[in-house]
């Protein structure tokens, strides 16, 4: 982190089956990229940050302990978004709290504001990823965990999502994201880390936390 930032996420000692002891910082409105090969424990971090998986270390949000808060007001304030969201119900509706204010979000996404009342099942995985980007902003979180979160779209859409993740950057929302498209991480991120078997490194210069 540089001089005078807000520190927002900080992580100590985390480790896991599969990932290696780490310590990480994170501060207001900064964005790390994490890339790697498949299966070297990215995925795995952003469900142990989360708290998803069992895990050990120490893991507070603006100074108050994961431990000291209960498990959804965690996942509230810091959401993940997999690569692959959950669906739980048949209408994309029923997965928002409010629609109408689902709605202007998906139409800059490039959506039509119909599309709430389409059935899941007929959904291409790029409507999916920008409907679960869009149930993660609608959380209002400090901390957003993006696990390829555009692995599925067209440069248009890439384009949409990342422009909506910079606002909320600018708004002091920090965030992770893991990405094998080092174009996107150049674009998004002002550190860059690499996991290699559960390892994670930063890269280039100021490397660490």
């Amino acid at each position: 982190m540089g001089l005078g930032e807000r520190l927002v996420l900080k992580i100590r000692h985390l480790e896991r089956p599969g990932i290696a002891p780490l310590d990480l910082d994170l501060a207001e409105g900064e964005c790390i990229a994490i890339g790697g090969p498949s299966g070297a424990g990215k995925s795995l971090l952003l469900r142990s940050i989360v708290d998803l998986d069992p895990n050990e270390g120490d893991v507070s949000l603006e100074g108050r302990a994961r431990d000291a808060m209960p498990a959804p007001e965690w996942r509230h304030r810091i959401v993940y978004v997999p690569a692959e969201a959950g669906w739980w119900a048949d209408r994309v509706a029923s997965h928002f709290d409010d629609p109408a204010l689902a709605a202007p979000l998906m139409v800059r996404l490039g959506l039509t504001a119909d599309a709430l009342d389409w059935q899941v099942a007929r959904l291409s995985t790029g409507e999916k990823q920008r409907l679960a980007m869009v149930r993660a902003f609608l959380t209002a979180p400090r901390v957003m965990l993006l696990d390829e979160p555009t692995s599925g779209l067209d440069p248009e859409a890439t384009a949409k999502v990342e422009a909506l993740l910079h606002e909320r950057r600018s708004e002091g929302v920090a965030m992770m994201l893991v990405t094998h498209d080092a174009d996107q991480a150049a674009r998004m991120a002002s550190r860059h880390f690499q996991m290699a078997a559960g390892v994670l490194k930063a890269m280039g210069p100021g490397a660490g936390s």
